[in-house]
C-alpha cells in the first residue's frame, strides 16, 4: 500500500472517531463508560497500565517504557507507584510537579516526550477517550457545568468525583448562548496534540526581562476591547498560555528551575488548588500533570535558596540516574544507531558490548567491601552469575550508595565517539578496538572532565580492553571447534560419568576392553581447575554437580551442557586450552600452507554465518587474536 493510500485510510479513521452532542447525550456515554471523566494523571497512569506489566525478579516492569528507556526499571516502577498511581487515586501526591532529577543525556527528555506522545495515541483509543465543552480554548471539563449545589447528587447518581469550577468564558457562553440549559450545552470528543496545542503543552524559559506571563496564563486581545467595551470581558481575554492549553493533560516546565520566580509563583496555586489567576478573573481551574527536569547541581542551588521554600513542598523529586547494565547500555547504542545516518555500516560482534563496559565502569562506584572489585560489581548488576555471590549480596551492593549513577560518561559521548571513528576513517566497518582507542582520544576533548577523572577512565579504558581480550580469544577458538557444541557436550557426558563413579565410589567400564576402570582423576582435575576449583574443593563441587542432576531428574528435566553455568565455562575453557596451539600456529604464520590456509577460511566463514562478523571485521579478530596468542 502506497504512503498516500494510508494517509486516506488514516484519515478516515480519525473522521469515525469524532463526536458531537449535547451535555445530556454526554451524560448517556458516562453512564457506560465513566472512565471518561478521569483525571488528567488518572489518564497517564491507566495509560502506562494499559500498556502491559511484566513482573521480573519481584520488580514491576512496565512495557510503555521499553522500546525507548533502557536499564531504568527501578526508577520507572518508582515513578509509576509513588507518583502516578496515588495520584491517579487522587492522594495528595498530585498536587505536586513531578521534578525528573538526573544526569545529562540520562533519559529525562525521552521518558517526557514518550509520556506526551503516549498520551496523544491514548486519547484516540477508547480507555483515552476525552471529551470537553465545544468551543473552549481551554477544552474543559463539561462536568464543571453541574453547579455546586447538586454535585453530591451527581456523585450519588454517576460515582464521579467533580472537581473545579466552570471557567469565566463558560459561564458567559453559557448564559448567553444556551439561556443558562446546561443539557444543551455542545460537547465534543477531542484529541490530545502538542503540535495544535491541545492537552499538552511545553514552556520553556528564556530571557527574564523580556518573556512575558502570557506565556503561561494568555493575555488580553486588546483589539476586541472596543468590541466588548471592558478588558475584565472574558471574550476579550485569549485563553492561549501553556497553562491554559495543557488543561486535561500534560505539561513539561523545561528547565524550571532557571525561570524568574514571578513564573512559579502560579504553579503554587496550581499544584495545590487545582486553579491559577489570569487576567481580571476570579480563579481559573486547570486539571494537568505538571513535569519539570533538571540536573542534580541546579537542584540542590534551588534549595538552598530560602525565598524558594514555598515551592520545595510542592515538589516530587524522583531521581532518573544512569542505566547500570551492560546489556541495557548495548540497546541504548543500537537505539541511537539506527536512528542515525551510519546504521549501514558494519558494528563487528562485541563493539558496543565493550564500550558499554567502559561506561558503565564509570558510573558505579567502588563497592565498601573489600572482597569485590568494580568488574565484578558490574557483572553482578548485569544479572550475570558471579563466584561467592548471590541476589542477597547484589542488593547490598545496591543500597551502599544512594547517588549511584548520577554521575559518569554519558551514552551521547559513545556514539559521538563511535561515529567520529567511522567519519573520520571512512570505514564500513568498525571494531571494539577502533571505538576503544577513540574513546580514549576523546577524552582530552571532554570538557568536563578532570585530570584525575581521565585517569580513572583511562584505567577503565584498559580494563574494558582486557575483557575484550578475553571475548576475543573465546570468539575465536570457539569458531576452531568444529561442531564445537558436540564437542563440548561429549566432553561434558565423559565428565559426568567419572563424577557419578567419583561420588558413588564405583569403577567405570572402559568401552573398548570392557574392563574395569577407576574414575579418571586426571580428566575430571584438567576442567575443574579450568574455573579455579582447589584440590581442597573438588569434593564439594563434585557433590554439588550430582546433587543438580538430582534435582533435575525429580523435576523431570534433563540436565544437559547449558544447565550447569560454572561447569559449562569449565568444559568451554577446556576445548579452547586443548586447541590453542593449533589456533595460535594457524592465525599468527604470515605464509601459511594450504591446510592452515583451508582452516583460516573455514574459521572466517563460520565467524560469518554463526556469529554475526563480516569478511573484514572476522579477518581483523583473527589478525588480533593470533597476536595476543604469541605474546
Amino acid at each position: 500500500m502506497d504512503i498516500l493510500k494510508k494517509i486516506e485510510m488514516q484519515r478516515y479513521e480519525d473522521e469515525k472517531l469524532k463526536w458531537e452532542g449535547t451535555f445530556a447525550e454526554y451524560l448517556e456515554i458516562l453512564k457506560d463508560k465513566p472512565l471518561v471523566a478521569q483525571s488528567a494523571h488518572s489518564r497517564v497512569y491507566n495509560m502506562i497500565k494499559d500498556a502491559g506489566v511484566e513482573k521480573v525478579d519481584g520488580r514491576n516492569q512496565y512495557q510503555f517504557f521499553s522500546s525507548q528507556l533502557f536499564g531504568l526499571e527501578e526508577a520507572l516502577e518508582k515513578l509509576v507507584e509513588e507518583y502516578f498511581h496515588p495520584a491517579a487515586k487522587r492522594l495528595d501526591v498530585r498536587k505536586r510537579i513531578l521534578l525528573l532529577m538526573g544526569p545529562v543525556s540520562g533519559g529525562k527528555s525521552t521518558l517526557v516526550a514518550m509520556l506526551k506522545r503516549g498520551l496523544e495515541a491514548y486519547s484516540r483509543t477508547d480507555r483515552g477517550a476525552i471529551y470537553a465543552i465545544k468551543g473552549c480554548p481551554m477544552h474543559e471539563d463539561p462536568l464543571h457545568l453541574i453547579p455546586h449545589h447538586l454535585r453530591q447528587d451527581f456523585y450519588d447518581e454517576y460515582g464521579i468525583r467533580i472537581e473545579g469550577n466552570l471557567s469565566p468564558l463558560n459561564t458567559m457562553r453559557l448564559e448567553q448562548e444556551y439561556g443558562g440549559r446546561i443539557e444543551d450545552v455542545l460537547v465534543e470528543r477531542i484529541f490530545f496534540s502538542e503540535d495544535r496545542r491541545v492537552g499538552i503543552g511545553t514552556f520553556s524559559p528564556s530571557d527574564p526581562k523580556s518573556q512575558d506571563i502570557a506565556d503561561l496564563t494568555g493575555s488580553i486581545d486588546f483589539s476586541t476591547i472596543a468590541e466588548y467595551g471592558s478588558e475584565s470581558d472574558p471574550r476579550a481575554y485569549r485563553f492561549d498560555g501553556e497553562l491554559n492549553k495543557a488543561n486535561r493533560g500534560m505539561m513539561e516546565f523545561q528547565e524550571m528551575l532557571k525561570c524568574d520566580e514571578k513564573f512559579l509563583w502560579h504553579l503554587l496555586s496550581l499544584t495545590q488548588e487545582g486553579n491559577f489567576k489570569a487576567g481580571r478573573f476570579a480563579l481559573i481551574s486547570a486539571d494537568e500533570l505538571i513535569v519539570a527536569h533538571t540536573n542534580e547541581t541546579e537542584y540542590r542551588s534551588f534549595i538552598s535558596n530560602k525565598k524558594n521554600e514555598a515551592l520545595h513542598s510542592r515538589i516530587i523529586v524522583m531521581p532518573v540516574p544512569y542505566n547500570l547494565k551492560v546489556s541495557q547500555e548495548e540497546k541504548i547504542y543500537e537505539k541511537m544507531i539506527r536512528e542515525s545516518d551510519v546504521a549501514d555500516v558494519h558494528i563487528a560482534p562485541h563493539t558496543l558490548r565493550v564500550a558499554a563496559m567502559f561506561t558503565i565502569l564509570t558510573r558505579l562506584k567502588e563497592p565498601k567491601k573489600g572482597d569485590i572489585d568494580l568488574v565484578k560489581k558490574m557483572r553482578l548488576y548485569d544479572g550475570e552469575n558471579v563466584e561467592g555471590f548471590n541476589s542477597a549480596d547484589l542488593e547490598e551492593l545496591k543500597k551502599e550508595y544512594n547517588d549511584e549513577g548520577m554521575s559518569g560518561i554519558d551514552p551521547r559521548y559513545v556514539i559521538n565517539r563511535i561515529s567520529s571513528t567511522i567519519i573520520r576513517k571512512e570505514m564500513t566497518s568498525i571494531n571494539a578496538l577502533d571505538v576503544l582507542r577513540s574513546l580514549k582520544e576523546g577524552l582530552d576533548q571532554h570538557p568536563s572532565i578532570t585530570d584525575e577523572l581521565k585517569e580513572r577512565y583511562l584505567n577503565f579504558i584498559s580494563v574494558a580492553r582486557k575483557e575484550y581480550d578475553d571475548i576475543a580469544k573465546k570468539e575465536v577458538q570457539k569458531a576452531f571447534v568444529y561442531s564445537y557444541e558436540e564437542s563440548a557436550k561429549t566432553l561434558m557426558d565423559n565428565y559426568l560419568d567419572n563424577v557419578e563413579a567419583y561420588c558413588n565410589k564405583n569403577k567405570l567400564r572402559d568401552p573398548l576392553t570392557g574392563d574395569e576402570i577407576n574414575p579418571d582423576e586426571k580428566l575430571m582435575r584438567s576442567i575443574e581447575e579450568q574455573i579455579g576449583v582447589s584440590e581442597n574443593a573438588k569434593k564439594a563441587f563434585r557433590e554439588e554437580i550430582l546433587i543438580r542432576i538430582s534435582a533435575f531428574a525429580r523435576k523431570g528435566k534433563r540436565f544437559d551442557y547449558n544447565s550447569h553455568d560454572r561447569l559449562r565455562e569449565a568444559i568451554q575453557k577446556k576445548l579452547f586450552a586443548d586447541l590453542k596451539d593449533v589456533v595460535k600456529i594457524t592465525t599468527s604464520t604470515k605464509t601459511p600452507d594450504e591446510q592452515q590456509l583451508k582452516k583460516i577460511n573455514e574459521v572466517v566463514a563460520r565467524l560469518i554465518d554463526e556469529h554475526g562478523y563480516n569478511s573484514t571485521s572476522a579477518n581483523e579478530l583473527l589478525r588480533y587474536v593470533g597476536s595476543l596468542l604469541n605474546r
